[in-house]
Order: C-alpha cells, then sequence, then structure tokens
C-alpha cells in the first residue's frame, strides 16, 4: 500500500486555469488530494525562479481579499492555495518549474544545471520561494535532459535543492513543535530515448516521489491512431501502441526505483484522431480547437468533454485502454473513463505502487463521474487511511509578505 505509508493523490493544478476554463482553485477537490503541483514557474539563466503570471499568482484580488490591508500581503491564486491549505491539512501544495515551454523548447534548465554555482543559486531560490509564498515542496518538471551529462546534471540540481530544502527545514525546528518536511518531486519520462539519460536509481534517492508521465504515447506524431495512456502493449495491434506504461514502469524499477516511489501519471484529457476507421489505422487531421466543445488546442479534448454527442464509448483490454469512436465524422479519441481509471488504481495496487497523479485538475468531472473522486475511493477512501496521511506546514515566519508570515489569521 503505497509503501506503507498509504496512496499518495497528485494532480497538476495550472495558473491559466482560471481565465477561459474558469477553474478558480476553489473547484479543486482538495480533501481528496494529497498534494497540488501549482504550475508552472520558470528560471532564469542565474538560477533565479520567477513566475510566469504574477496577476494569477500573486496580484488578483479574489472575493473576499480586501484593499485596504496594511503591509505587503500576497494575493491572487497563491493567497487562495494557502488558505485551502488551512482548511485541508492533508493536502501539501508543491511549486512545479519547468514544463513543456519553458524547460523542452526554451531549456531554461540548461544553463543553472550546468555548473555548481547554477545549481546552488537554482536550489536556493526554491528556498526562497517555499518561506515567501507558503509551499510544501517543489516539482521539477525537465523534459527531458538530452543525454547522459544532462542527466546527471539534473541529479546534482535535486541534490542541491534537498540540502537547501532541509536546511532551511531546520531552521524552523521550533515553530509548532516540530520541523517541517519539504517534499521534493519530478515529471518523469516514459519515452525510454529521454530515460535512458536519467540516472533513476540516485534520482528516487534525493526525491520523495516520482511522477511518470503515462501520457501522450500517441498524437498528431504518429501515422496510426493509437492510444494515448495504454497500460499494456498490444500484440495483434502494435500501431494501437507505441509506448506502454507497464514496460515503463518495470524499467524504473529495474534501474533502481523502489515501486512505492513511482506516481502513476493519469490524463484529465483525450487526444482525437480524425478520418480514421478506428483504432490502429490510419487518419487525416486531428481537428481544430474548439472551446466550447472543451477543445483548448488542436486534437485535445477535456475529459470533462468527452465523449462528444454521438460516439461510442471502447475498453481494449489487450492493451489496456479505453477510447471512443464517432461512425458519422470517423473521429476517434483516445482518453481515460472512469473504469479505465479504475483499472489503472488496480494496478497501481497490484505493484505496490505510491499513487496517482494527474494533468490537469480543470479537465476533470464533477461529482460521482470525477475521476480524482473514483481512483481515490478504488485506493480505499481519503477517511480510510488507505491515503497517505501527512500534515502540511502553516508556519512561514520569514516571508516577504505580512499575511503570509501571520498565517492569514482572520480568513
Amino acid at each position: 500500500m503505497g509503501g506503507g505509508e498509504g496512496y499518495k493523490a497528485v494532480a497538476y493544478y495550472t495558473d491559466w486555469s482560471i481565465y477561459a476554463r474558469g477553474y478558480e482553485p476553489a473547484k479543486m477537490p482538495a480533501d481528496k488530494l494529497t498534494h497540488v503541483l501549482y504550475s508552472f514557474a520558470d528560471n532564469r539563466d542565474t538560477g533565479e525562479i520567477v513566475f510566469t503570471d504574477t496577476w494569477s499568482d500573486t496580484d488578483k484580488h479574489w472575493p473576499g481579499d480586501s484593499w485596504n490591508d496594511v503591509g505587503k500581503n500576497l494575493y491572487g491564486g497563491l493567497k487562495q492555495m494557502n488558505l485551502i491549505k488551512k482548511k485541508n491539512r492533508n493536502m501539501k501544495l508543491l511549486l512545479s518549474i519547468g514544463g513543456w515551454t519553458y524547460a523542452h523548447e526554451q531549456k531554461h534548465f540548461d544553463v543553472p544545471a550546468s555548473t555548481p554555482q547554477g545549481r546552488k543559486a537554482f536550489a536556493q531560490s526554491c528556498v526562497n520561494m517555499i518561506k515567501n509564498f507558503g509551499f510544501d515542496g517543489i516539482d521539477i518538471d525537465w523534459e527531458y535532459p538530452q543525454n547522459p551529462d544532462q542527466g546527471d546534471q539534473l541529479f546534482l540540481l535535486l541534490q542541491e535543492i534537498r540540502t537547501a530544502m532541509n536546511t532551511y527545514a531546520n531552521t524552523l525546528a521550533g515553530y509548532c513543535g516540530s520541523k517541517p518536511h519539504f517534499w521534493l518531486s519530478i515529471a518523469a519520462p516514459a519515452g525510454e530515448a529521454n530515460y535512458k539519460n536519467m540516472p533513476l536509481g540516485k534520482i528516487a534517492q534525493v526525491t520523495d516521489f516520482i511522477n511518470l508521465m503515462g501520457y501522450d504515447y500517441s498524437g498528431s506524431w504518429d501515422n496510426a491512431a493509437g492510444h494515448q495512456a495504454n497500460l499494456f502493449a498490444s500484440q495483434s495491434c502494435p500501431t494501437c501502441t507505441p509506448f506502454n506504461t507497464d514496460k515503463v514502469i518495470q524499467d524504473y524499477i529495474n534501474n533502481g526505483v523502489p515501486p512505492h516511489k513511482l506516481v502513476l501519471g493519469m490524463p484529465l484529457y483525450g487526444r482525437a484522431f480524425t478520418n480514421t476507421k478506428g483504432i490502429g489505422q490510419s487518419y487525416n487531421g486531428i481537428g481544430a480547437p474548439d472551446q466550447s466543445a472543451g477543445s483548448w488546442e488542436a486534437g485535445v479534448y477535456d475529459y470533462k468533454a468527452l465523449p462528444r454527442p454521438g460516439a461510442v464509448e471502447y475498453y481494449d483490454k489487450e492493451a489496456g485502454a479505453s477510447y471512443s469512436y464517432d461512425n458519422g465524422s470517423q473521429t476517434l479519441i483516445s482518453y481515460d473513463n472512469v473504469d479505465m481509471a479504475k483499472r489503472k488504481a488496480a494496478y497501481i495496487k497490484q505493484h505496490n505502487l505510491g499513487g496517482g497523479m494527474w494533468w490537469e485538475l480543470s479537465g476533470d468531472k464533477t461529482g460521482e463521474e470525477s475521476i480524482v473522486q473514483n481512483v481515490v475511493r478504488e485506493f480505499g477512501g481519503y477517511h480510510g487511511g488507505k491515503i497517505e496521511q501527512s500534515p502540511n506546514w502553516l508556519t512561514y515566519p520569514d516571508s516577504q509578505y505580512d499575511n503570509v508570515k501571520a498565517g492569514f489569521p482572520s480568513e
């Protein structure tokens, strides 16, 4: 059971969710989650961590926020997150740094991670973010180290962050009769070409958990309409499964990652293929974005908008995957439905993995159709002791913000 400590329920919250998606922090299922990854921060070549949307993150006044507070105070999504932490003591808030745009396309990790001075400055800036904004730790999304040298640099960067966080935690030992544990995680690739560059066993030793990105296995870059988040390889339809989670999990374990530190990432969205006869078949196009239909970019639909009207859902038992197909429009969409998500929960339990992770919260349905809620229930329930129980930290005496330093006493 999650290494004997209970299962983790980890989810990304994106700071752009408040705009067209209309998904504010208060809509999170905070009572079901053990860790929220607030994304994404960026970094400069100096190693300094910076927010990418300060209005959303620190400035926006939400209902209930005063315009007449005395002193320097934190607002925005991060104030809301701190208030949610006070009410949900099992929900830890981590700052996620990097991601596809900043780490992969713009390669912002490359410079600071390549030198001891850069890594030290980066780690100290991580601590500054924790103490100023009320985070419980850091999540690093380097997508992806391009060679073994960069893989070693990732490990050294994580080691430096771990040391800096532990050093700062020791300065807080006099508060609340204990000292905090600041969490460290990474987003980890499912493509062997990427994870072979990473010293996985060493990385596992300095991180609390590793979020395996078990999605985007198939998409517009492929020649056939494939499963994007399947558990297993399909022998009868190899074009259906370019990748499979089971092999990746075994590779990580064989490279020294303890199963209980592996958290299986699952999608709260689907990938579309148009003008196709079905799974494993050729296709032509992925469809244009249509926000009114839950599509924010070409070929990607929120789970809450699926299945589309006229589509029928299917389960591929051999591959361990679900999808929908519309005969009329010849459109196939690969995604996890609730039944598939529950099967993944069973897989996590069967293989003694650490829990589940989702990208990203605004895509989920609500109530009984929520994938997050159903998986947490499959784990054994939030209040049944099967979900990891460890309190967040609320004491930040060194914050530059008066309301963070005071612990938001009147709210």
